[in-house]
């Protein structure tokens, strides 16, 4: 249903089915329907009111349906998935300026570490992944921003996993990341979080720029494929 629902097979304002006829159409019991109906419920897709349930707008939903939106179909929306890198890009860089200027020293040293380690991946990245992932979650333990870090948590479930899976793979231009790197390294050494914002900033344009230039190259494909 949630997958009908995200496809608009039912719109916002239609009424759902009842419990016995899902019942009946998904060959399972009463309660298993309740529960399920009671979950989308819950993720903001339909409103359970007496005489049935009805959807709701689709901007009424919880991020919980960002990872299922992604796998609609073979190929995600890219302007879904640009959507999401600019607000992930906007709480990352928030995140980042918080940090560096309320770290202790024991902290700074660590970012400080973390930095030589990233700019020794530079050149892969793939490889360099896994060492951003751990810059900005201790970016996130350091800035200590509960709204931020639980916001960033949803998004990087339900978003960030799914396109490993579909196996996104950018090509970021070296001297966009040397760049970044270079700003990285003088923000944690002169404690300025204004430039640390702005580096991860545009490290997250950067990937931005190399997915939208991912997405229009398999939509040429497909083109020339069709003809």
């Amino acid at each position: 249903m949630r997958t009908e629902i995200l496809r608009q097979r039912y719109v916002c304002g239609d009424r759902l089915p009842s419990e016995r006829d899902l019942a009946t159409r998904f060959d399972a019991s009463r309660g298993a329907v309740r529960e399920a109906l009671s979950q989308l419920e819950q993720t903001g897709l339909i409103k359970i009111q007496p005489g049935g349930a009805r959807v709701r707008p689709i901007q009424s939903a919880s991020i919980s349906v960002l990872g299922p939106l992604m796998t609609l179909d073979e190929s995600p929306d890219p302007v879904l998935i640009d959507q999401f890198l600019q607000t992930f890009a906007a709480l990352s860089a928030l995140t980042a300026r918080e940090a560096i200027n309320y770290a202790n020293n024991e902290e700074m040293n660590r970012l400080r570490q973390m930095v030589v380690t990233l700019g020794k991946q530079a050149k892969d990245y793939e490889a360099m992944q896994p060492q951003w992932r751990e810059f900005l979650r201790a970016l996130g333990e350091i800035a200590d921003n509960l709204v931020i870090h639980l916001i960033a948590n949803d998004l990087r479930a339900q978003f960030v996993d799914q396109m490993v899976k579909l196996g996104i793979q950018p090509e970021l231009r070296k001297k966009a990341i040397n760049e970044v790197l270079s700003s990285l390294k003088t923000s944690v050494t002169e404690r300025n979080g204004d430039l640390a914002q702005s580096a991860v900033q545009q490290y997250f344009d950067e990937l931005r720029r190399s997915v939208t230039k991912i997405f229009g190259n398999q939509r040429s494909s497909s083109r020339e494929q069709g003809k």
